[in-house]
């Protein structure tokens, strides 16, 4: 194996070890924050909804499309979510509101287009949670690929 293999290799564990709150990397649990503001907003639409009202609905059904994913900011998502979800994430996950609004801004969109992959809310309507997602490798490969 070469060098840029191993380099990508450990960049890949990094990634997995941030999306999930492992490896010493000091970032809260995103796959733990985009479960519990599913769980909190009544799944995907309700956290939709939250951002349509907040004037960020043409940002939340890209994500649910097919084409591209327009990005939010963090402040956007902090006038989306309100600073109590935000509050409550920071308590449980660790981290400041606003670096958790950041991190939130660039998965968020990530998650909702792989639990939308036919650009429909599924069934369940996200109640699944991300375990209904399958590819966590295949994420965090994306994830690092916007970064």
């Amino acid at each position: 194996m070469g060098l840029l293999d191993s380099l990508m290799g450990a960049a890949g564990q990094a990634a997995m070890g941030a999306l999930q709150g492992q490896g010493g990397t000091g970032q809260p649990d995103a796959m733990g924050m985009v479960n519990d503001l599913l769980q909190q907003s009544g799944g995907l639409s309700g956290l939709l909804d939250k951002f349509q009202s907040n004037g960020l609905g043409e940002a939340a059904q890209s994500w649910v499309g097919t084409g591209a994913n327009l990005p939010v900011s963090g402040d956007q998502v902090s006038q989306a979510l309100g600073g109590d979800a935000l509050s409550g994430l920071a308590a449980k996950f660790g981290g400041s509101s606003p670096e958790l609004a950041q991190l939130v801004a660039q998965f968020l969109p990530m998650v909702i287009d792989k639990l939308t992959p036919n650009g429909q809310l599924p069934a369940d309507n996200g109640a699944g949670g991300l375990g209904s997602l399958g590819d966590l490798a295949g994420l965090a490969s994306q994830f690092l690929n916007r970064r």
